[in-house]
C-alpha cells in the first residue's frame, strides 16, 4: 500500500495529469526520452528513474522537499525498449504510480529517497540514472550530496546485467573495453525566466506578481544552481557531459506556461493559509487574460548527461 506522505499538490487526477502533460510536452521539446548519445542498443541494460513525492506547505507556498513522481518517463520509455530490460522507479512515494498490475512487466518501483543513503544492493547497478524536475527540491548546497548519490547507482561499466552471465574475469576483460553507465539530469532553468509576448504592448502584470509572490517564500523557488549542472558534473568525475539546451517555440512555450499554470491553482486549493489562498486565486483570472491576449512565461530547459568513468 502507498504510504500516506504529506504532498504540495493534491494528488488527484487533477494533479496526475498535469504531470502526464508536463512529461509530454518535455519530450515534444527535447525529441527524446533518452538522450541519442547514450546507446541503448543492449537488450539488458537496467534503467532507473528517480523521484521523489514528499512536500510541505508554509505560508501557504510550494516549500517542496520533492518533484512531480515522473513515473510516466519509465512507462513511456518501455515501448521503445525491448522486454528484457529492467525498468525500476526509485521513489519515496508511489501514491501517483499505477497499480502494479498496470505497470509494463519488466517495471519495478522502489521506495528510496534520493537524499538518503544508497541501499547496497542498489551500488553500481544501473545502465542509466534519469532524473528530471529537482530545481524546486534542492538548494545549491544539496546538489552534490545528491548527485553523489546518483553515481553511486551507476555501473562502473556498460551493461552491468551481464554480472550473471559471464565469470568475473571476463567482465573484467569487457569492462576496460566498455564505458561506464550515464547520468541523464533534465530540470528548467527558473532563472532564466521572462515573460514572452505576441504583442509588445501586452499587459503582464498579473503573471510577474504571481511568479513573484511565489518566489519570495523560499530560496528554493528561485534555484540557481542549473546552468552550472556540467560543471558539477565534471567535478564529480563524470566524463563525456554534454549540454543540451533548448528553448521552446512560441506555440510550446504557451502549452508548458497554461501546463505550469495549474500548480498555482492546486497550491490554493490545498493551503490551510487563507490570505494566502485568496491572493492566487484572485490573481488566476487576471492571468488567464493575460495569456489569452499572447503573454506567458518562458523559461530555459537544460538535458545534462555524463557517463561514470573507471573508479568515480
Amino acid at each position: 500500500m502507498a504510504s500516506a506522505v504529506d504532498y504540495v499538490f493534491t494528488r488527484d487526477y487533477v494533479d496526475n495529469n498535469r504531470i502526464n502533460l508536463q512529461h509530454y510536452l518535455w519530450i515534444t521539446l527535447f525529441g527524446y526520452h533518452i538522450h541519442p548519445d547514450i546507446s541503448t542498443e543492449n537488450s539488458h541494460l537496467r534503467v532507473a528513474d528517480v523521484g521523489t513525492g514528499t512536500g510541505s506547505v508554509k505560508n501557504g507556498i510550494m516549500q517542496s522537499e520533492s518533484s512531480q513522481v515522473v513515473r510516466i518517463w519509465l512507462t513511456d520509455l518501455s515501448a521503445q525498449l525491448p522486454p528484457s530490460v529492467r525498468l525500476d522507479g526509485l521513489d519515496i512515494s508511489s501514491i501517483a504510480t499505477p497499480p502494479r498490475a498496470w505497470l509494463p512487466h519488466n517495471m519495478a518501483v522502489r521506495h528510496w529517497d534520493v537524499k538518503t543513503t544508497v541501499p547496497d544492493d542498489l551500488i553500481g547497478v544501473y545502465d542509466i540514472v534519469h532524473i528530471r524536475n529537482f530545481a524546486f527540491v534542492l538548494r545549491d548546497d544539496d546538489v552534490q550530496g545528491v548527485l553523489g548519490s546518483l553515481i553511486r547507482l551507476i555501473s562502473t561499466y556498460a551493461h552491468c546485467s551481464l554480472q550473471g552471465l559471464f565469470t568475473p574475469n571476463m567482465l573484467m576483460m569487457y569492462a576496460s573495453t566498455e564505458p561506464g553507465g550515464y547520468l541523464q539530469w533534465a530540470e528548467p532553468d527558473v532563472a532564466s525566466f521572462r515573460i514572452e509576448k505576441a504583442n509588445p504592448n501586452n499587459e503582464t502584470k498579473a503573471l510577474r506578481h504571481l511568479l513573484e509572490l511565489s518566489q519570495a517564500q523560499d530560496a528554493r523557488l528561485s534555484p540557481t544552481w542549473v546552468p552550472r549542472l556540467a560543471t558539477i558534473f565534471a567535478a564529480s568525475g563524470l566524463v563525456d557531459i554534454q549540454s543540451d539546451v533548448r528553448d521552446a517555440a512560441p506555440h510550446l512555450a504557451l502549452a508548458m506556461h497554461e501546463c505550469n499554470l495549474s500548480i498555482h491553482e492546486l497550491i490554493a486549493r490545498k493551503t490551510q493559509n487563507e490570505g494566502v489562498a485568496e491572493k492566487v486565486e484572485g490573481l488566476m483570472p487576471n492571468i488567464a487574460n493575460e495569456t489569452r491576449e499572447g503573454s506567458c512565461w518562458a523559461f530555459t530547459r537544460w538535458t545534462v548527461i555524463g557517463r561514470k568513468a573507471d573508479g568515480c
